[in-house]
């Protein structure tokens, strides 16, 4: 039998654009730590380097839905380009004014600039959902498939940024996440033929996608999510150093992505029945459970265990996420949707490593794992919450212009036969 992954790409340009989304993303998981680790190295104010990592994932929250609703109305090339542009040279000042020893307020000033930098794997996906509009097993693989390239980042992309900062120079890892982001932006504007088609503004009257109430349970539950990430990046590290093994943290947290990274992989290969949002509901609770076993390790061998079973659940959860996003918001702003939860994501990771912060600080590392873990419950209790608002919607029977003005998914000629990823 032929490997899905193989048969998605069969389709032109899909190998190209997925390359070029796989450098595009590598800043995802490189420029916040190795901000951190410049700042750290040239002025060893860890507070400040917290800062200014902060400062550029809440930028990017609110910038990246921004972009992307720019690229819904214009198209990719036309956006991201500029966009990008403007990201990179943010960094460029940024690596300046921290070498140079400028005063604070102009770092902060250029990790805000930094944040201009566009979702790239929304881009991809929605690519993905325009060759494959109307077939969704193959884009139920094609979501798997972007999900490990997401982890693959997450498992490199840290310890190449770090490596080169400590090995070679402090400003090294931004700078190499700025090139990835240069060289994969422009690859992938320059392939046209698979860009999505833009959609005039007038298809944009109604305001932004987060007005879908199944969009909003998403990214809400995506915020608490994020949250677990971010106290889990922090904590694992303060760990490491308690035990004396601080660089095996990096290590440790590689563990965390691979785990992901499988469950990816093996998610792809499987045609689920039933509905998508059942899967989103056991997935989030998935993730919430596998919290309990961190606050009883007590060695990183066993921590890295703990970690690899605890990301098991994350790949597939994202993967369910982007079907029902593509259920409950206009095919007119689907990049616009999917930047939200990435957006989501944003400020959790914030939040997270904050608080995760303080309560090291205050309590030592193995407490700090109770921050996750209340993150997870908060994540699954917002997932019941909203569970009414995922579930399956009656569809209108299209009848003319009257139908258009329904919810998301209803009345609209692209949408009628189709059905969630995996349904």
């Amino acid at each position: 039998m032929p490997s899905p992954y193989r048969a998605i790409f069969g389709r032109p340009g899909t190998k190209s654009f997925s390359a070029a989304g796989l450098l595009g993303r590598m800043p995802l998981s490189m420029m916040g730590i190795g901000i951190v680790t410049m700042i750290s190295q040239l002025t060893g104010r860890y507070g400040l380097a917290g800062a200014l990592s902060a400062t550029l994932a809440l930028s990017a929250a609110v910038l990246g839905p921004q972009i992307s609703r720019l690229v819904d109305r214009h198209g990719q090339s036309r956006v991201l380009r500029p966009a990008t542009l403007v990201s990179i040279a943010a960094v460029a000042g940024l690596l300046l004014s921290a070498q140079q020893r400028w005063p604070d307020w102009t770092l902060f000033g250029f990790a805000a600039c930094v944040g201009c930098v566009p979702s790239v794997g929304s881009m991809i996906r929605a690519r993905w959902a325009e060759i494959y509009r109307g077939s969704p097993r193959e884009l139920h693989t094609a979501y798997s498939w972007e999900s490990i390239v997401d982890e693959t980042c997450f498992i490199f992309g840290p310890i190449l940024s770090i490596g080169l900062s400590t090995a070679w120079f402090p400003e090294a890892g931004p700078l190499l996440a700025a090139g990835f982001l240069a060289v994969g932006v422009f690859w992938l504007t320059a392939q046209r033929a698979t860009e999505p088609v833009p959609h005039p503004r007038e298809q944009h009257a109604k305001g932004s996608a987060l007005r879908s109430r199944g969009l909003q349970v998403l990214v809400v539950t995506f915020v608490a999510t994020g949250a677990i990430f971010g106290a889990i990046d922090v904590v694992t590290v303060a760990f490491a150093e308690e035990v004396g093994h601080k660089a095996a943290a990096s290590l440790v947290l590689a563990v965390y992505a691979l785990g992901s990274c499988l469950a990816g992989a093996v998610f792809g290969l499987l045609h689920l029945k039933g509905h998508a949002s059942r899967r989103w509901m056991v997935g989030v609770c998935a993730m919430a459970v596998s919290m309990v076993p961190l606050q009883l390790v007590g060695s990183l061998p066993l921590l890295a265990v703990a970690l690899f079973v605890a990301g098991l659940s994350i790949a597939p959860t994202m993967v369910t996420t982007m079907a029902l996003i593509e259920e409950h918001v206009p095919r007119s702003q689907l990049t616009e949707g999917m930047t939200w939860t990435s957006t989501g994501l944003a400020v959790g990771v914030a939040l997270g490593s904050s608080a995760a912060g303080w309560v090291v600080d205050a309590t030592g590392a193995a407490r700090g794992y109770l921050v996750p873990g209340a993150a997870g419950l908060l994540a699954a209790l917002v997932a019941f919450a909203g569970y009414r608002g995922l579930r399956p919607q009656p569809t209108a029977p299209v009848a003319g212009p009257a139908t258009a003005g329904g919810p998301p998914g209803q009345g609209d000629p692209e949408r009628q036969g189709e059905e969630s990823v995996g349904a």
